[in-house]
């Protein structure tokens, strides 16, 4: 078992991160509703959205942000 996080969409690909490296795979292979930032578990050929994952990591991104742009 593996996880990834959607860096960004290029065309019909998803660029996901995995630790320090990068993975283009087809979007067509993600769940149907699966956008960036999303927390990925590669289990096999199944590919499901980690959503306790995702939410931890939107919340560490904004109080990161927001550290940021308070010491400005």
């Amino acid at each position: 078992m593996e996880q990834g996080i959607i860096d960004r969409f290029e065309g019909e690909l998803a660029v996901i991160e995995f630790g320090e490296h990068m993975r283009d795979i087809p979007k067509s292979k993600l769940p149907n509703n699966s956008k960036v930032g999303d927390l990925l578990i590669f289990d096999g050929d199944t590919i499901t959205i980690d959503r306790v994952g995702t939410d931890r990591l939107r919340v560490e991104i904004e109080e990161l942000m927001k550290e940021l742009f308070e010491e400005e």
